[in-house]
């Protein structure tokens, strides 16, 4: 797993991998972006690094953690964007480049016209927002059919349907343009 993670403005790129034995993990930290200018850091500059990391959750949201034989104590605060280690508080940003949410974040996706494509060959089978229609993040857009399965596509961005461009019951390809959100 690859996380990408911002202590304190600070880039970072985490890769982990499952230990022998459980709860053991292997941490490969790189640094990915160098420190914002003036920001105020409690971190040496990683050009990249190995850790042997042992974890055992100690409690709701707290982790005891082993890394290279020395001991922490680790959790984050209700908000998730504080987190404290052995009593001292770091601003935390966590995004998983596989998460849908952190693809589309990373990509703007509130930013300039968003084209729905399809995700596979198929059918267009239903319109749920009309051209010109307002619609939220995540609301259903249209309906594609594949292999009997119905997929709804829903608006990656919070804006205005500004063009639908296939009619219900037409075949569609993968990766065709279906609707343009603006």
């Amino acid at each position: 797993m690859v996380y990408e993670v911002k202590v304190d403005g600070f880039s970072l790129s985490l890769e982990l991998t499952a230990g022998s034995s459980a709860g053991e993990w292997m941490c490969r930290v790189r640094e990915t972006k160098p420190r914002e200018p003036g920001k105020k850091s409690h971190h040496a500059a990683l050009a990249e690094r190995e850790y042997r990391v042992q974890a055992t959750l100690s409690g709701e949201g707290a982790l005891s953690l082993l890394v290279n034989g020395k001991s922490y104590a680790f959790h984050r605060d209700p908000s998730g964007s504080v987190l404290v280690l052995n009593g001292q508080r770091y601003e935390i940003e966590l995004r998983d480049p596989r998460s849908l949410r952190s693809r589309r974040a990373a990509a703007g996706a509130e930013d300039g016209p968003r084209k729905l494509l399809a995700p596979m060959p198929g059918k267009m089978v239903r319109l749920l927002a009309a051209e010109g229609s307002e619609v939220e993040v995540g609301q259903g857009v249209l309906v594609v059919e594949a292999m009997k399965m119905q997929n709804e596509l829903k608006s990656p961005k919070k804006g205005i349907v500004k063009k639908i461009l296939a009619r219900e019951g037409a075949a569609v390809n993968a990766g065709d343009p279906l609707a343009i959100i603006e």
